[in-house]
């Protein structure tokens, strides 16, 4: 097999698809565009879901792309061989275009070809949908693979927990997907599968074949439009393809470890614990500099993605602190994520002040108190009753030295004990009660359905972003907007509080606006004609050759891809519920529509 860099695979699969009719897209910003469900982009699949439910994506029906991802669910497994909390997924999409017969072909090509990864076939274990009561025995895929000279006890017959894929919704397009692995040993027993905990079977890739839509009684029907949803995990493809055992010895993570073991003066070879600590502090940086430096850059808070960053960044801290690694010097460890990936993600340096800024920041905010908060945690877990730390002082921990709820588990279970989260949470909501804060939105996954309500309140944030501009000055831009079916939050660059007066003109102009009834249309342009058109958008490579332009009479003139109304008054009534500050130079306007 081929010995390849991330930066060759990038390319070379990028290529493959183009070769194969496929346009490049861009891929989309870390943080999820008006979906409330997840606080992160998780899945390559993700900004694609209105095109995948039969909106017309204005690149066509192939596409591919990189797309960076977040998934924090598994932040206690980082520094093992394969966990991570940033990564890249490489994708290939059909949207209504080819299907089974195409797209496995071109998988297994790209796997095994000399031209491409070069992989032995006798290596690669396959498996499929077993079928249930509900939808047949995925027999296509099967005997595409069989065509193609896969033996038939290499292929695996799963049931839907293992290949099955679909939104997490109560309907909508899913269906069976195969699934590609690697056979990295002799499997543990003659029923051993793709899946077994022995690790016999490591998988890299994945074709997902959405050919049903689920209907409201739990039934499933053929969709009218099938698409292709594949996915391969960039960092775990390169550490089999560079034959190392973990993606913290690939080539991508090589300037980052190595800038972790020159500061702190110890090498991941000096043993488990100093190995894991020097992955963790590489990893949490890692992921805080993309999160940071993304074209929606996130600063450190205690809600939604800034509550995320903060715990990444100050679980860096802790671990660096058992390296003697000076927390100043993560400055330096982000530096090295910018340098290796400054090619790749421009935004990276274009945004390095902002990084810099918030890192440092939020590490003298958790240095000041770190030793402090470690000699009371100490104290407190001397005096634990029944091995648990109650949950008023795992709020202590949290309200006067900074340490976020997990850290106060994590440093528990390495002492035997445990944390009254139930207790934690109760202290933490009767602190919010007694201080009148905003209660804290957390989401577990997922997706989240287009729906007249969310399409209205989007809709409305065109009409706030075009009333700021003439408020506040053309220099306004969004930062950042999340919606509920109940409100809408909107986030831009602004330097100080608006006024009251000021806010009051911004509403009346959306007021207006709706009242006027004006027509909301889409064209499909360049981006070049966009801006000669006078459209808004914060223009940056995200975007592909041609965009949607959503204009609302003479109103607004905006690039967008989401769900919108039909006109302006359909709206009802706008209200500006509070305004406040997001982060440094960001302020947040948080709003509703309501009936007339």
């Amino acid at each position: 097999m081929k010995k390849l860099t991330g930066n060759q695979l990038r390319s070379m699969y990028i290529q493959y698809f183009v070769d194969q009719g496929h346009k490049q897209i861009k891929g989309a910003s870390l943080i999820p565009e008006n979906d409330p469900s997840v606080l992160f982009t998780t899945a390559g699949m993700h900004p694609l879901v209105p095109y995948l439910l039969g909106a017309k994506h204005p690149m066509g029906t192939r596409l591919t792309d990189v797309q960076k991802c977040v998934r924090t669910g598994d932040i206690d497994d980082v520094g093992d061989n394969s966990h991570a909390t940033f990564f890249e997924m490489l994708g290939n999409w059909s949207l209504g275009d080819y299907f089974k017969k195409e797209a496995i072909p071109w998988s297994y090509r790209f796997l095994t070809s000399p031209d491409y990864l070069g992989i032995d076939p006798d290596r690669l274990a396959f498996t499929v949908f077993a079928g249930d009561d509900d939808v047949p025995r995925d027999m296509e895929s099967y005997e595409i693979w069989r065509s193609l000279g896969v033996p038939e006890d290499r292929i695996f017959f799963l049931p839907r927990k293992d290949n099955w894929w679909e939104t997490g919704g109560a309907t909508g397009p899913c269906g069976p997907d195969t699934e590609m692995f690697l056979i990295m040993k002799e499997p543990c027993s003659p029923d051993c599968h793709p899946g077994c905990s022995c690790g016999a079977y490591l998988e890299i890739w994945n074709d997902v074949f959405m050919e049903y839509n689920k209907k409201a009684d739990g039934t499933y029907e053929p969709l009218p439009q099938k698409n292709v949803d594949t996915g391969m995990g960039l960092e775990r493809t390169i550490a089999v393809l560079q034959g190392v055992s973990s993606v913290y010895e690939t080539d991508i993570y090589q300037h980052i470890i190595s800038t972790v073991e020159e500061i702190c003066g110890k090498k991941t070879t000096q043993g488990e614990e100093i190995k894991k600590a020097i992955r963790i502090v590489a990893d949490h940086l890692r992921c805080a500099t993309f999160i940071m430096g993304d074209e929606r850059g996130v600063s450190p808070s205690n809600v939604d993605q800034g509550y995320v960053l903060r715990r990444l960044i100050r679980r860096a801290v802790r671990f660096g602190r058992k390296l003697d690694l000076p927390a100043e010097r993560l400055t330096d460890v982000a530096q090295a994520v910018i340098d290796t990936y400054q090619e790749v993600y421009p935004e990276l340096v274009q945004n390095r002040t902002f990084i810099m800024d918030q890192l440092r920041q939020e590490v003298k905010r958790f240095s000041r108190t770190l030793e402090q908060g470690v000699r009371e945690f100490e104290r407190v877990a001397k005096k634990a009753q029944d091995g648990a730390i109650d949950g008023v002082t795992a709020f202590h921990l949290y309200d006067t030295y900074g340490f976020p709820i997990e850290i106060t588990q994590e440093m528990a279970r390495e002492a035997g004990l445990t944390v009254d989260t139930q207790g934690f949470e109760a202290a933490f909501s009767e602190h919010r009660k007694k201080s009148q804060a905003g209660s804290q939105q957390r989401f577990a996954g997922g997706l989240v359905e287009a729906n007249e309500v969310t399409a209205r309140l989007h809709t409305a944030t065109h009409l706030l972003l075009a009333s700021l501009k003439r408020v506040l000055g053309e220099d306004v831009n969004q930062k950042g907007s999340n919606i509920t079916p109940e409100r809408l939050r909107f986030d831009f660059n602004f330097g100080r509080k608006m006024t009251p007066e000021e806010k009051q003109q911004v509403e009346d102009l959306v007021n207006d606006a709706i009242r006027r009834d004006l027509p909301i249309t889409m064209e499909e342009m360049t981006v070049e004609e966009a801006k000669a058109a006078g459209a808004t958008g914060v223009f940056t490579d995200r975007y592909g050759e041609k965009v949607k332009v959503y204009t609302m009479g003479d109103f607004s003139k905006e690039i967008c891809g989401g769900p919108h109304a039909s006109r302006t008054g359909e709206l009802g009534v706008f209200k500006i519920q509070k305004e406040e500050s997001s982060s440094q130079g960001v302020r947040r306007i948080k709003a509703v529509l309501k009936a007339e």
